[in-house]
């Protein structure tokens, strides 16, 4: 009775401190959660203005074997690096595809347009 006792209080022992771990791991000190921060009026009225300066540029990746050419409207985050608002992809196609070059160059031809179009859009509104 003693041995199963001690055998239920060591399991418990270990459960909890595997609670404690893994909150642990999650705390917002050691990068696994999201800190609930208040930004200040200044940072707030930084990233207004960030957003409403935010422009359309294009961009490019490969994702599973497929080339894909984007719209990327982005604006200067907080910390002072890229942060992107909104990615369509404008087109995509094989990357092993004999014609690729061909293809990359008249896809960001197009989103190269794309994006003064949609720049000009936002600049009258």
């Amino acid at each position: 009775m003693v041995g199963l006792l001690a055998a239920l209080l060591v399991v418990a022992l270990l459960a909890g401190l595997a609670v404690w771990a893994l909150s642990e791991l999650r705390s917002p000190a050691l990068g696994g959660g999201v800190p609930a921060r208040r930004i200040s009026a200044r940072d707030r009225e930084f990233r207004q203005r960030s957003i409403a300066a935010a422009r359309w540029t294009t961009a490019h990746d490969e994702v599973d074997g497929v080339t894909r050419v984007l719209l990327r409207r982005a604006c200067t985050g907080l910390d002072g690096r890229p942060e992107v608002l909104e990615e369509r992809v404008f087109a995509s196609f094989p990357a092993q595809d004999p014609l690729w070059e061909g293809r990359f160059t008249e896809a960001m031809a197009g989103a190269r347009f794309r994006c003064q179009y949609l720049n000009a859009e936002d600049a009258q509104e």
